[in-house]
């Protein structure tokens, strides 16, 4: 039997960061259809297996247990998994990186479609997403990350700050090489740690599969059609 069962919609996104987590892991998991999500969306708080407004949701298998809202499955996760930090320092760390990326994929898709990008309203996000990107750079140079070498908060082995690093950042690069072309120039240290983790066997597998059942797409809708008509050399 799977471990986890996954709740969350047919394209990468949020929940592309739990699946590279538990992909990265070797953890077996199976994934709802998106009608009975919507459902249970709109069914009763109480009959919930936890209190949620839109997925991703996670259950554990074994035991039941539920849980919402990406960053706290992620932290859910690292502590299962072993797979977050031993210090209380790096642990704040971990979860801030879990958190800027929650934020920057919020702001990549203009708020979850408030808006939708146009070539204007790129330019003057430009500063920002530069902005975003050295944080990464900034917190991997402090913790020794090269070119060649290292990870976002030291240590040996990819961690939960590096998986979610990795899902960030190559999933829109592989999508939208302007952002690609941006982080190259702007966050070189961060798209080198991003291609040596999401070369994992692990994660190659996920980005294969992910590709062969979602396309190109990275967000649905209108937003994801805005996003590619913009984000890409051949639109501007």
């Amino acid at each position: 039997m799977a471990s986890y069962e996954l709740l969350y919609w047919s394209v990468p996104f949020r929940g592309q960061f739990v699946r590279a987590i538990l992909a990265h892991a070797g953890v077996e998991w199976t994934e709802w259809d998106e009608p009975p999500i919507a459902e249970l969306m709109d069914a009763n708080v109480f009959d919930m297996p936890v209190p949620f407004m839109g997925p991703p949701v996670l259950i554990d298998s074994e035991s039941g247990f539920a849980v919402s809202q990406m960053p706290a499955i992620v932290f859910y996760l690292g502590e299962k998994l072993d797979l977050l930090p031993k210090t209380p320092e790096l642990r704040a760390l971990t979860m801030k990186v879990v958190n800027d990326a929650n934020d920057v994929i919020d702001e990549l898709t203009l708020n979850g479609g408030q808006a939708m990008w146009t070539e204007e309203r790129w330019q003057d996000f430009l500063p920002r997403l530069r902005k975003w990107m050295t944080f990464w750079e900034v917190l991997g140079t402090k913790h020794g990350l090269t070119a060649d070498d290292g990870y976002l908060l030291g240590g040996s082995a990819p961690g939960i700050a590096d998986i979610v690093t990795a899902t960030l950042w190559t999933t829109i690069a592989d999508r939208f090489d302007r952002i690609e072309k941006m982080l190259a120039e702007t966050a070189p240290h961060t798209l080198a740690l991003s291609r040596r983790v999401s070369s994992h066997p692990a994660l190659v597998k996920l980005n294969q599969q992910t590709r062969s059942a979602y396309g190109d797409d990275y967000a649905g809708g209108q937003i994801g059609a805005s996003m590619a008509s913009v984000l890409t050399s051949e639109s501007g």
